[in-house]
């Protein structure tokens, strides 16, 4: 007997592919996924994700191989990575915005023979070296093998795969501008933790606007509940603030995610009012610090509930602030959801008692399973307390109230959040030091009104050189949500001690 999508989200486990199967038999007709040139129904997106996963089990795609897949977002993108779940693989989401020696070492990092890209990924990628030996043309250009004629004839089926809770479903990559980004490898188990905790909140009914990129776990917070539990996802390629209210007053759209930055340039928009947003059931906001004023007016002007969502990639505990309920606690990112546990640690990783400061640790069902490759890495995330329970360890500093909200004090590794994308400063710190121009450098994220945060670097400079030149040539190096947006050149970096540089004190100097 077929199991329907209500019955398999009432259960203990189900696959993304399999529930696309349910609605298909269900809502032929209804629109699944759509964007500004395509829109697919439930039965169309089945079908295309039968003849994607059909071609790569031709092909020699077995069990738990990787595909890369790196381009703008598009239907044809979320049905290469549908494909890929249901001919058993694992989807490597390959950072689009980086630069190509990135993207170059992330499709490495997957192994994958297959690589899914459109013009933009091949521009990028162009005078790098690509290990994948089949690339395959998402958008039809001649970045590869076009997808209409790569795929399997029409009406193909894939030979059924059993897929276990612990198999892979993806693997995103952190930023970084030396050696490879770590890739973040997650579970089908915890990718079902996500549809099953968003899916009240989404439903059939549900219209969903996606602006954030595919290969964001930021993305894939609301990506998973819509697809799950039957809703529509409209894809915009590229964000703007204006046509986003004109997509999402002509779609009527019930959801979206939006990261603070484009809150911010949505909310600044004269004309805000006069795009009708009455159709909103809630937003969601993750990535990225979201200021209490910015709630405040998004709550005050934009329809619907508001939904913050404080957590990890990697996975962890994450945070839930529904603002709509909770006004008085804007700045906070809210309590663990239900089953997640969450603690804070002293630097000797000594657990401390509620309300003191301390680095953020946590443990849910939905953690990575670890960092592809990365064994060292993955171990150093770990923490665990008394009972021999494994936490991961946020690298956040914050404070846990008696009501269990937790507000953030600070990043213990120094990560800067830019427009919602992550930047480690010891990378640029590297580009800046391997500069023989260059004596001594730090990076700290200082505020920024545009993005949230943006980095600045202070650099100790040899006799004659000149700051913006330095500048200019790291900037070329990296991918650009990393670019520095301004350089300082001082006499000397503030240490401590122990010769550990005072990077707060850089940021209250150049605060002055």
């Amino acid at each position: 007997m077929v199991m329907t999508s209500i019955e398999m989200l009432d259960g203990e486990f189900a696959t993304l592919p399999d529930l696309v199967r349910a609605h298909a038999a269900e809502r032929p007709d209804a629109v699944a996924a759509a964007d500004a040139q395509r829109r697919l129904s439930w039965s169309e997106l089945d079908q295309l994700t039968d003849r994607i996963a059909a071609r790569l089990q031709q092909d020699g795609f077995a069990k738990g191989d990787r595909t890369a897949i790196a381009g703008l977002n598009s239907v044809e993108q979320m049905a290469v990575i549908l494909g890929t779940l249901r001919a058993g693989g694992v989807a490597g989401l390959v950072t689009n915005s980086a630069t190509g020696e990135q993207m170059a070492a992330m499709i490495a990092d997957t192994g994958a023979r297959h690589l899914f890209l459109d013009n933009a990924a091949k521009a990028s990628l162009e005078g790098h070296v690509i290990t994948a030996s089949d690339l395959i043309a998402m958008d039809g250009s001649d970045a590869g093998t076009p997808l209409d004629a790569w795929l399997s004839l029409a009406g193909a089926k894939p030979r059924p795969v059993e897929i276990l809770p612990e198999d892979g479903f993806n693997i995103i990559y952190s930023s970084g501008t030396t050696g490879t980004p770590k890739g973040i490898v997650h579970s089908h188990a915890m990718r079902w933790q996500h549809i099953i905790r968003g899916a009240p909140a989404y439903g059939p009914h549900a219209v969903t606007i996606l602006s954030t990129p595919l290969y964001s776990n930021t993305t894939m917070a609301s990506f998973m509940p819509t697809v799950g539990s039957g809703g529509q996802v409209v894809l915009m390629k590229k964000f703007d603030a204006r046509g986003f209210l004109e997509l999402a007053a002509r779609e009527r759209a019930t959801n979206t995610m939006l990261v603070p930055v484009q809150y911010r340039r949505i909310m600044a928009l004269d004309d805000f009012g006069d795009f009708d947003l009455s159709s909103f059931v809630v937003k969601y906001c993750t990535s990225a610090p979201f200021p209490a004023a910015l709630k405040a007016d998004v709550l005050q002007r934009w329809p619907g509930g508001l939904i913050e969502i404080y957590g990890m990639t990697e996975g962890g505990a994450a945070f839930i602030l529904e603002a709509h309920q909770f006004p008085d606690k804007l700045h906070t990112v809210g309590r663990p959801a239900p089953g997640h546990i969450a603690k804070v640690i002293d630097e000797d990783g000594n657990e401390l008692p509620q309300g003191s400061v301390g680095e953020v640790v946590g443990r849910s069902p939905a953690m990575m399973t670890g960092y592809n490759n990365r064994p060292d890495a993955t171990k150093a995330m770990h923490w665990y307390d008394g009972e021999g329970n494994l936490f991961y360890r946020h690298g956040d500093i914050g404070r846990i109230d008696e009501d269990g909200f937790l507000t953030l004090m600070d990043r213990a590794k120094d990560m800067i959040i830019s427009g919602g994308f992550n930047i480690f400063p010891s990378d640029l710190e590297a580009i800046l030091i391997a500069d023989d121009r260059v004596v001594e450098a730090a990076v700290v994220g200082m505020p920024s009104e545009e993005w949230g945060e943006t980095p600045v670097a202070f650099v100790v400079l040899k006799s004659g050189a000149n700051a913006e030149s330095v500048r200019a040539d790291c900037n070329a190096k990296v991918g650009k949500t990393q670019r520095l947006s301004a350089i300082t050149v001082v006499e000397e970096l503030p240490r401590s001690p122990i010769g550990k540089v005072l990077k707060r004190e850089l940021r209250e100097a150049y605060a002055a």
